[in-house]
């Protein structure tokens, strides 16, 4: 229900952007017009007579009170669009758990309880560090926690946003698979972020870090093997193909988050893997995955 009418507002708040800024459109050539008129009567205004002259101001008046309630309305306009964006942003989000059937309870016992593999940067979270000059989020947006460190005996501050939903997401998936950190980021920063997202909850014991990774074509490979032998029970949730290159069957791909405020991303995924955890074999669905997944 409250999916539906977000849904709702945002279809309304759309047409209303269409609708008012196309008269707002028609009444600028409209002043542009009455505002050509005013300057040719300017010129002729000693020919006019006293009746013709009011009228001339009365005309002239009607014409600047109509700008001013146009701007005012542009103004109105964007406050209540920024308004509405946070009223959707910080709507409470749910997600519902029904117990499970005793069928369910049966048939989720016969299976093997699976890995999670998550990755942090461009997944769960963004970031960027003051050094950085070319900054990927808006201006002025403030970061969810600021990380410290040192590197090579530089301080260095990260400032980091975490994915929209992503505190309900880890709440929930953690109900249902053993959850595993794997970044490819420095051990110093994927810790700290880790421990972060973590909020001592327990819940992101296992961290693997670049030295775990593989260096290939450029980029970092994640051994998942390395995680979890039985490759029957492990998949991976990250936004870069190169990442779970040998393991293609055992992924699940998602698209990088910078800085969108109305990315559901992780809630649209919670569906699936509510139903994924009672499969035998994670590869006989995620295998049907492939052309999702960018050709290396």
């Amino acid at each position: 229900m409250l999916k539906e009418l977000q849904m709702g507002l945002r279809a309304c708040y759309m047409l209303a952007s269409r609708v008012w800024t196309c008269i707002c459109f028609l009444l600028k050539r409209k002043v542009r017009a009455v505002s050509l008129l005013f300057m040719a009567f300017d010129i002729f205004l000693p020919k006019l007579t006293y009746f013709e002259v009011n009228t001339y101001y009365i005309i002239k008046y009607c014409g600047v009170l109509g700008n001013l309630v146009t701007r005012l309305f542009e103004y109105l306009y964007s406050y209540v669009g920024r308004y509405y964006i946070k009223i959707v942003q910080h709507q409470p989000v749910k997600y519902e758990l029904y117990p499970l059937s005793p069928l369910s309870r049966h048939r989720l016992n016969m299976v093997k309880r699976k890995v999670l593999v998550l990755d942090l940067d461009e997944t769960l979270i963004h970031s960027h560090h003051d050094t950085n000059t070319r900054p990927t989020v808006k201006p002025g947006m403030p970061p969810d926690f600021i990380l410290k460190v040192t590197i090579e005996r530089n301080p260095v501050r990260f400032f980091v946003h975490k994915r929209p939903h992503v505190d309900f997401f880890l709440d929930i998936v953690s109900q249902w698979y053993e959850l595993v950190v794997f970044t490819a980021s420095m051990e110093i920063y994927g810790a700290g972020v880790a421990d972060k997202l973590d909020d001592n909850r327990g819940i992101l014991k296992r961290r693997y870090y670049r030295q775990h990774c593989t260096p290939e074509l450029g980029t970092y490979t994640k051994d998942l093997a390395a995680v979890q032998s039985d490759l029957a029970s492990i998949f991976i949730l990250d936004n870069s193909p190169g990442a779970y290159r040998s393991y293609p069957d055992n992924a699940i791909p998602i698209k990088s988050w910078f800085s969108d405020p109305m990315d559901t991303a992780l809630l649209n995924l919670l569906p699936v893997l509510d139903a994924l955890r009672f499969t035998n074999d994670v590869r006989s669905v995620l295998g049907r995955n492939l052309h999702l997944h960018r050709i290396w």
